[in-house]
């Protein structure tokens, strides 16, 4: 069982801004920058090449919605995405908000206090509702559960 796998199931901590029977959103623990998230599938697959066409789409697309939720939030010019997987075997979409090109590199990641970390998400969470998806913002941000 792979780390993001633990997440998911509660058995590590974890910060959700989104859920729903295919895939999570959740804070990484050491960001590139203030608001960076990663959309995990559910399912356990190493890498995003294994994925069917659906899920793939499916993680794609909730990457656009938290992106566009994060231009509202966090200063910066774009949202940048990158899918790289050496870090953890199981399919992830680093969702970053971008002032340049160097914010795309994943060796800039830096670890974060618990308030840093605990504000911007809820921050991106509001934004996510008053966008109108509520519905897969879950009812606490310790949690991938929706009720």
């Amino acid at each position: 069982m792979t780390v993001f796998s633990r997440i998911i199931e509660g058995s590590i901590p974890g910060r959700f801004v989104w859920a729903d029977d295919v895939c999570v959103v959740f804070a990484t623990i050491e960001p590139v920058r203030p608001g960076h998230v990663l959309v995990v599938p559910r399912q356990e697959v190493p890498a995003w090449t294994g994925l069917s066409s659906e899920v793939a789409a499916h993680l794609m697309a909730v990457a656009q919605i938290v992106g566009r939720a994060q231009l509202e939030v966090f200063e910066c010019e774009r949202i940048g995405l990158t899918i790289a997987g050496f870090e953890v075997p199981h399919t992830h979409l680093h969702v970053i908000p971008l002032r340049s090109e160097a914010d795309l590199s994943l060796s800039n990641a830096q670890s974060v206090s618990e308030h840093i970390l605990e504000s911007t998400m809820s921050a991106l969470r509001s934004q996510l509702d008053k966008d109108g998806h509520g519905d897969n913002v879950p009812v606490t941000i310790d949690s991938p559960d929706l009720d």
